[in-house]
């Protein structure tokens, strides 16, 4: 469900193209022109499915449930079922070949733009499409909690809404090109520190409102066709036997029918998996295999009728996409696609933050002309670790951007100013552990000698979350947040610094002052004890619902950089905003938006839901909707929204649904979570 009606969309920039020249993207996440519409799985789907299981022997179906030579789905030629290709990741291509190296999925969620998103998933289903992929492995939509999950950086943030949004924008644009997407990790998988070990213990309430949003979306407004299991154990059931999850809420009251498989080795059981929903182990049938499961249906612990339903799953699904009549390869799409450079180039230019700007410092005045550019990271493009891990074909680091712009000096004190490049890459922060939130001492110590020799420092952090930015406040007079930008990351970061593309970035997340102000601080690691002989370690979420920008506005806690924080060139003005109960009980706002800069410029317009009084907790307010904005100098828009019952529902733990009380209900428009500019309110 897209609450925006607003047709407008930020601007693609062209290589040949300055920021000046606006363009307008035409690919709308609910109605965009993808070659491919991939519906619920249809009845006739389901039909041939069941006639290709009836004819399986029972050696074949309990080899068809799990995977072949680390990424397949076994094939069946007998029956015409062929071998299907899985690739990972959320981020490129990443298997067995090179690919474009997209931008990390935080950063995609900091463009704040769902046509930038559906067209990342459709360059990126292209690029699968070239080299016969049938599924892949993502997107990834667990909530950032905490900046030291080490998998953050593939994921969209710590708000269910901006994750919902983001992954319904990039699951659309990949199948629209026929490619499968795997929504994961379902769920609760918030910490990489013993991922296999710990059980992520979640309230009814706090589940739904926070940690589900994005899943169900993907399977009921996405239609995604697969979702992967976590590692994790949810409230003490590890999730690839998780009944109450997988078969109660995914299968019954979601309606999924698509394909649930394991994410590799985090199958844990022969028999509870088997019975409790898991449809496919990964990568290999280390516990759901023929000579486990043979006898466990003869003794009638398993039945048959169990089995048969996996087939029909992965089969219904296999057959919805088109992979058993359709050859998946495009041999006229090239595997090093300009198209594909192109919208990571693009994705890249609006995902960089800019947090700090002293006296304006950028973009760089016509006084700079020779730059150095130090750093670790200044000269390849850093990445996370895992199975985000993509090798592209070509990069463009920073040093190699700004030199497309100024001439590069060596000299840390003879350059008009000096660009330096901090963070973490995929040897500190990646899958199956988590970092730290300090940047590295060396790296701080750098920073410090270079500002003593040179003021005129720039700074951009290349990260997957927030990090302690105490230390290069304190010295650079300008720092951009620039998450792991894909391969063209290096020329957005340049075409920044130069003026040629206006910042519109704008954070997914919230960054603490100090570690310890984050709501979640105490309750990462485990903080409750064991059940009696279980090796597994408990955390409990005790912040609740309060999880970021809930959690600071709860506590009374200033952030560094609030939820929705970025700067711009150019300065925007919030006026008139109006809200009205419409005939079918939905409630349309208005508001105008005017750029009152010297420069063309894109503004995320965030709309925020607070509830006057409420029988249960409920957060200070609630990202509902948002719009990102392109306008020239001077212009002005409306934005529109419609906002219908889920902005102002909560989960009822009593009903065990979600629920509208009534009252008073008011609409806060700002520029982030701690800038609001307009307010209004509806009574339901």
């Amino acid at each position: 469900m897209k609450l925006s009606t607003l047709a407008v969309a930020a601007f693609l920039l062209p290589a040949t193209l300055s920021a000046t020249t606006p363009l307008s993207v035409t690919a709308d996440p609910e109605t965009s022109s993808g070659e491919i519409e991939i519906p619920v799985i249809s009845e006739a789907s389901k039909a041939r499915a069941a006639e290709l299981v009836s004819q399986m022997t029972l050696e074949e179906k309990l080899s068809y449930i799990g995977g072949i030579d680390g990424f397949y789905i076994r094939e069946i030629p007998r029956l015409g079922i062929p071998r299907i290709r899985m690739a990972d990741g959320p981020q490129g291509v990443r298997n067995d070949t090179k690919s474009t190296m997209y931008p990390c999925g935080i950063a995609a969620a900091a463009t704040w733009n769902r046509d930038m998103a559906f067209a990342y998933g459709k360059s990126l289903g292209t690029d699968a499409r070239a080299r016969g992929v049938h599924i892949m492995l993502g997107p990834g939509v667990n909530i950032y909690r905490f900046p030291k999950c080490g998998r953050n950086f593939e994921y969209y943030g710590e708000d269910p809404y901006l994750a919902s949004e983001t992954a319904v924008a990039y699951i659309k644009g990949m199948q629209s090109v026929g490619v499968m997407s795997t929504i994961k990790h379902f769920c609760g998988n918030n910490q990489e520190y013993d991922r296999h070990n710990g059980s992520s213990d979640i309230d009814e309430r706090t589940l739904n409102e926070i940690y589900l949003p994005a899943f169900r979306k993907a399977v009921q407004e996405a239609h995604t066709g697969a979702v992967m299991s976590s590692y994790n154990l949810v409230n003490s059931v590890h999730m690839t036997e998780n009944k109450a999850l997988i078969k109660d809420l995914l299968r019954d009251e979601w309606g999924f029918d698509g394909i649930f498989m394991s994410d590799w080795t985090a199958t844990y059981s022969s028999i509870c998996s088997a019975n409790n929903g898991l449809d496919l182990e990964m990568s290999w049938a280390q516990f759901m295999n023929p000579d486990v499961l043979k006898k466990a249906i003869e003794t009638g612990i398993v039945t048959e009728k169990t089995i048969d339903e996996k087939c029909q799953h992965i089969l219904q699904t296999l057959i919805e996409f088109g992979f058993l009549d359709n050859e998946q390869k495009d041999a006229s799409l090239p595997e090093q696609n300009p198209d594909c450079d192109l919208t990571a180039l693009n994705v890249a230019r609006e995902a960089v933050v800019l947090l700090e700007n002293e006296d304006s410092f950028l973009p760089f005045s016509r006084k700079i002309r020779k730059v150095t550019v130090l750093g670790p990271n200044s000269g390849n493009i850093p990445t996370g670790g895992g199975s985000g891990y993509v090798y592209p074909f070509t990069t463009v680091s920073v040093t190699e951007g700004v030199g497309e712009f100024y001439k590069l000096v060596p000299d840390a004190a003879k350059a008009d100013a000096v660009v330096y490049c901090a963070g973490f890459d995929h040897r500190t922060e990646g899958e199956g552990s988590d970092r730290p939130f300090e940047l590295p001492a060396g790296q701080i110590a750098q920073i410090d000698s270079i500002a003593a020799l040179n003021p005129n420092l720039v700074v951009v952090v290349n990260a997957g979350g927030g990090v302690d930015f105490n230390p290069v406040l304190a010295k650079a007079k300008a720092v951009l947040m620039a998450w792991y930008p894909g391969q063209q990351g290096g020329r957005a970061v340049a075409e920044i610094l130069s003026g040629e593309v206006n910042p519109s970035g704008r954070l997914p997340i919230t960054i603490e002052k100090r570690l310890e102000d984050n709501p979640v601080f105490n309750n990462y690691y485990c903080n409750t004890d064991k059940i009696y002989n279980s090796p597994y370690d408990r955390v409990t979420y005790y912040e609740g619902v309060f999880v970021g920008y809930r959690g600071y506005d709860r506590a009374g806690t200033e952030p560094l950089f609030p939820f929705g924080y970025g700067l711009s060139y150019t300065d925007f003005q919030f006026s008139d905003i109006a809200a009205e109960k419409l005939s079918d009980g939905k409630v349309r706002v208005t508001a105008s938006v005017k750029n009152t800069g010297k420069r063309a410029g894109a503004e995320v317009v965030q709309l925020y839901v607070s509830d006057e009084e409420a029988r249960v907790p409920r957060p200070e307010k609630e990202l509902k909707d948002y719009a990102k904005v392109w306008l020239e100098p001077g212009e002005s828009k409306t934005v529109e929204f419609i906002l219908d019952s889920e902005a102002f529902e909560f989960y009822d733990m009593d009903l065990h649904r979600f629920t509208v009380e009534p009252g008073v209900f008011n609409i806060l428009l700002g520029a982030s979570s701690r800038d609001i500019r307009l307010t209004t309110a509806v009574t339901l």
